[in-house]
């Protein structure tokens, strides 16, 4: 009978002992989600960060556009301006 128990024991130690890995792999499990929230955010973050970067350029480029074209129309502007005074030097009674 004392080796009935021993045995019943045993099993219990074991199934103890099952649990208690188990919840070692749990929580080894729980701070990896951890770590990978902590960088999801800081990648969310730095994505954020990015964007706002990204916005300011946006804005540079069509106020860049805007001074490219203005100064675009002035070359023609002038460059139709300088002919036409050309023309009328070497061609004055058209």
């Amino acid at each position: 009978m004392a080796e009935t128990q021993a045995k019943r024991l045993d099993r219990i130690e074991e199934k103890i002992d099952k649990m208690t890995d188990a919840m070692i792999s749990l929580a080894r499990a729980e701070e990896k989600l951890i770590a990978i929230e902590q960088n999801n955010h800081a990648n969310f973050e730095r994505l954020n960060r990015f964007s706002a970067k990204l916005d300011d350029i946006e804005k540079k480029v069509d106020d860049n556009a805007r001074t490219v074209q203005v100064i675009n129309r002035l070359f023609w502007i002038v460059a139709v301006a300088m002919s036409s005074v050309v023309v009328t030097q070497h061609f004055p009674f058209i």
